[in-house]
């Protein structure tokens, strides 16, 4: 698909209950893009996600997934939630875990083949959790369950990953090992990522879009302190990760 973006939204607005959430939205991410969401919260960050994904019904613009509706590419796309929500009454293994992610692509009343075990453990050593295939979720560190998610996010064998804030709850160390892992998984598709930390993903994006409400900027250059009092105002303190070797 020469030339054709991989996400490309045109006067989009979303609103709840009358309140507007998204306005006046225009953005384009490029196949091959590692690009970054940034903004405060209630910005309209998630809901734009859930909005490209098709989860919620667009009420005015378009998006356009490959130059296509998105009905028709939603399978191309996977997505890694900020909270993953599991019932501690019903412990569930890694593998499990992961394999969830070939619900919809597989025969459902066949169970998982041997093709959807083959990506599971393909995508689970890219992510360097093969060691942990048996263990139940509820044992996992913060970091490790992060890369379980994204493993079950890679095991759609998706063309666009959508990432809401990965790394909200994990330490600094265990953070720069996820953004190292996403960089090599960009080298085969295309990323969009929420992230709060602004200063720390513009070392790893080519493109970023601050959103509140509205788009503020979007530029593949990286993001200055007049980028962050545009989109935050004069309440906020810049933070420089120092970065051990």
């Amino acid at each position: 698909m020469n030339n054709i973006p991989a996400i490309e939204i045109r006067d989009l607005n979303f609103s709840f209950n009358d309140l507007p959430i998204l306005e006046n939205i225009n953005m384009t991410i490029e196949v091959g893009d590692f690009a970054g969401l940034v903004g405060p919260n209630g910005g309209g960050k998630t809901t734009l996600l859930k909005l490209i994904m098709g989860l919620y019904k667009i009420q005015s613009g378009t998006i356009r997934l490959f130059g296509q509706s998105i009905k028709k590419h939603r399978k191309r796309i996977g997505y890694v939630p900020q909270y993953a929500n599991f019932n501690s009454d019903f412990p569930i293994s890694v593998l499990d875990t992961v394999l969830q992610g070939r619900l919809g692509i597989t025969r459902s009343f066949a169970g998982y083949g041997r093709k959807d075990k083959e990506i599971a453990y393909k995508v689970m050593q890219e992510t360097e959790i093969q060691h942990l295939a048996h263990r139940s979720i509820q044992a996992l560190s913060g970091g490790q369950l992060q890369r379980v998610l994204v493993a079950r996010a890679l095991a759609t064998e998706p063309e666009i990953l959508l990432l809401d804030e990965p790394t909200a709850n994990i330490d600094q160390r265990s953070e720069k090992d996820i953004f190292d892992l996403f960089k090599d998984i960009n080298q085969r598709m295309t990323i969009l990522i929420i992230s709060h930390d602004i200063g720390f993903v513009s070392d790893y994006i080519n493109r970023v879009f601050c959103l509140n409400k509205t788009l503020v900027c979007h530029d593949a250059s990286p993001v200055t302190s007049d980028t962050i009092h545009a989109l935050y105002g004069d309440h906020v303190s810049e933070i420089h990760h120092l970065h051990s070797h």
